[in-house]
């Protein structure tokens, strides 16, 4: 997958600290309320995706979840670190993120 606007967009999350990758990261930002939006990426598995479900609906419900049509090889490849699913921590990432990948075509579900 050649590089997308919103894969950098991530990656420029990352770098600003308000990106909560991988597992126990994500879990604490949704438990801590900090978590603007949930990423999954196309691959992560049924279970993982169903343990996040649970834990949102209990600590916050209102967070949008979104499942991204690039692997965990290539968020890999992109933002430097292995990752099925994370949170974006901050609104105005979140809101431009969520356009990015609407315009690109990149969501699989809501």
């Amino acid at each position: 997958m050649p590089e997308s606007k919103a894969l950098s967009m991530l990656g420029l999350a990352r770098r600003a600290g308000k990106l909560s990758m991988g597992h126990d990261m994500a879990l604490q930002s949704v438990a801590k309320k900090k978590a603007k939006m949930i990423v999954f990426t196309s691959d992560s598995s049924k279970r993982l995706v169903k343990e996040f479900e649970v834990f949102t609906k209990k600590h916050n419900p209102d967070i949008p979840v979104y499942i991204i049509k690039p692997t965990i090889d290539e968020i890999h490849f992109s933002l430097g670190y292995r990752a099925g699913v994370m949170t974006v921590d901050d609104d105005n990432f979140c809101k431009r993120i969520i356009s990015l990948l609407t315009q690109e075509e990149m969501i699989y579900g809501n």
